[in-house]
């Protein structure tokens, strides 16, 4: 059967021919659909972790098992990952194991551009770069055949226009394979550095192996052009140098690219004259070609970041690109990204935005959005989990200077239980004197939605255990905590307030579901008169335009008259425009 796939769905459905048991996933951005399509295969046991460490631990348990098993991601989710993915490369596997890493060269929704492919190198795992949605298939599938013959888990890189693009994928049958047996062996999958050592000579031999694989992969070919140009490229580079160089130009498509197969790469270069290396984002295929002797045309010719879409390259070749539809820019207004109308979080910072002295830490996920006007309430983000622990240590130093100055960190539920929760236990035991706010939301918002251990729900939506970001603050040792509404803005003053009035570590739990949740049991019990309402500005406006502080893009200004409107569609009555309103023109109607 064919069927348009884009390049996630096409990766759960190999997932699924090949046999696989268990999935596990972290959600972001490319990767987040990865995951969602698995979860409807009822053969696949597949799961939500609390984070990429966890998905990549369990997900090789069960490969260890005998199972087959995949761990997906985005590219900085393979950083939480690392620690084990480097050793399971040492012990090998049971049951074939597969690591998605989808990496973002642009950067569309990443705090870096790293490039995956290093990891491959520097952990040892042989790696498959797919081009289009049926390669994510034929990839998926021979990546577990691959694992199991090398005793090795696999690294599956993508990018964010394989992950998202669509094209045409033939489909097949599920192979039913079975789970195979256990049977302990600790010389091969305990760790220990007597045990270890003999493991890295094994490695080495496998390693090996993998580079004869390469050699011969199906997925690497060569295509002969007419001229004497000659350019090597993987991935989705592939497809676009296909688009620039045209049928004059020779083709080297690596599919392995690690090992790289260095016996086809130097045939390939001895036979044409000028080679060019097209490849997103660091040299790492440049690298080798060089290594191997050669003179290719990569760094100097291509941008060093950012994506090589055809455009970009017919820039760099040609000085210029195709013709287009030009018009007035002028005319084209900015849109910044803003946080939705009734988003739960613009009146924690609203309020937060208005304080003097304050440093305020961030974090991944919708709210970083808060760094920019009208609320100017955020310095800086690092990684998922990083805000408590960055602003422990920033307050450390910020009192060694003598300043009164109070660091503010915010993260939200998700990434709490991600990797937040050890953050604000080194706050607890290192006694440090920051304000920390958790934005429970009720779900993870950012990529789309995802329930997480907070939300009541499995990947299945099954009912689970929902945990008390509460009770678990409280576990972990902090004592002053409040949990209030953010849309409540005497509240939130007071819990500012009052928190920069306490001596030790202090926790806000602001505690309101996301504006486009769909609503579990519990929400529907607590929150029963969420977005059921519809504010309206009265005649007493004066144009002031206050209310426009708060951010709500439902909000604004009426051209030609000193007033301000609501749109009654975004609106979902939150009430904060109400509250920032100097002379009360705007209020709920009347039901």
């Amino acid at each position: 059967m064919k069927q348009l796939m884009t390049g996630n769905e096409a990766l759960a459905r190999g997932a699924w021919e090949a046999g696989v048991h268990f999935a596990a996933a972290y959600p972001g951005t490319p990767s987040t659909e990865i995951m969602e399509n698995i979860s409807t295969y009822p053969e696949i046991t597949s799961e939500w972790s609390p984070n990429e460490k966890v998905a990549y631990e369990a997900a090789y348990g069960a490969a260890l098992a005998g199972g087959r098993a995949l761990a997906s991601m985005k590219h900085v989710g393979l950083n939480v990952a690392a620690d084990p993915m480097f050793t399971s490369v040492y012990m090998g596997v049971n049951g074939g194991m597969v690591v998605i890493s989808a990496d973002e060269p642009g950067q569309h929704s990443s705090q870096n551009e790293q490039d995956n492919r290093n990891y491959a190198k520097a952990a040892r795992l042989p790696m498959l770069e797919p081009s289009d949605s049926q390669e994510c298939l034929d990839m998926m599938k021979a990546a577990f055949s691959l694992s199991e013959q090398l005793d090795l888990p696999v690294l599956l890189r993508l990018t964010t226009r394989v992950c998202h693009s669509k094209s045409i994928v033939e489909t097949g049958t599920r192979a039913e394979i079975e789970v195979r047996p256990y049977q302990k062996n600790v010389a091969k999958t305990l760790t220990v550095p007597a045990l270890a050592r003999g493991m890295r000579l094994t490695l080495q031999k496998r390693v090996e192996a993998a580079a004869e694989v390469s050699e011969s992969s199906p997925f690497t070919r060569a295509e002969k052009g007419s001229g004497k140009v000659g350019v090597i490229a993987s991935g989705i580079c592939y497809c676009y140098a296909r688009e620039v160089f045209g049928e004059e130009a020779s083709f080297l498509k690596l599919g392995m690219t690690f090992p790289l197969p260095a016996k086809k790469i130097a045939d390939f270069c001895r036979s044409v004259e000028t080679v060019y290396v097209v490849e997103e984002n660091d040299p790492y295929i440049e690298d080798e070609v060089r290594r191997l002797g050669f003179q290719p045309h990569g760094r100097d010719t291509f941008p060093f970041c950012g994506e090589l879409m055809p455009d970009v390259l017919r820039r760099a070749l040609h000085g210029g690109s195709r013709p287009t539809i030009d018009y007035d820019r002028s005319k084209v207004l900015g849109r910044p990204p803003m946080l939705c109308a009734g988003c739960p979080h613009r009146g924690l910072f609203y309020e937060l935005g208005r304080r003097k002295d304050v440093v305020v830490a961030g974090d991944i996920g919708c709210y970083t959005l808060a760094f920019a006007a009208p609320y100017n309430a955020m310095d800086w983000n690092i990684c998922m989990g990083g805000a408590f622990s960055s602003g422990h240590g920033a307050q450390k130093m910020l009192e060694r200077r003598g300043e009164k100055t109070r660091v503010v960190s915010v993260m939200g539920d998700s990434t709490f239980f991600h990797t937040g929760v050890n953050s604000l236990i080194d706050v607890a035991y290192n006694k440090s004197n920051t304000v920390n706010i958790i934005l429970d939301n009720r779900i993870t918002g950012m990529t789309g939605h995802q329930e997480n251990p907070g939300s009541g729900r499995n990947i299945k939506g099954e009912p689970a255990s929902a945990i008390s970001v509460e009770q678990m603050v409280r576990t972990i040792g902090i004592e002053n905590v409040r949990v209030i509404d953010p849309n409540d803005l005497k509240a939130v003053r007071g819990a500012l307030d009052w928190a920069f009035s306490v001596d030790g570590p202090s926790v806000i739990i602001t505690r309101w579901p996301c504006v486009l949740k769909r609503f579990s049991q519990q929400d529907k019990q607590e929150f029963s008169a969420a977005f059921t309402q519809k504010m309206k500005v009265g005649d007493s406006c004066i144009g002031c335009r206050s209310c426009l502080k708060c951010g709500c893009p439902a909000l604004s200004p009426v051209r030609g008259e000193k007033k301000v409107r609501i749109d009654r569609d975004m609106c979902v009555g939150c009430t904060v425009c109400a509250q920032v309103c100097p002379v009360n023109a705007i209020s709920m109607e009347e039901r």
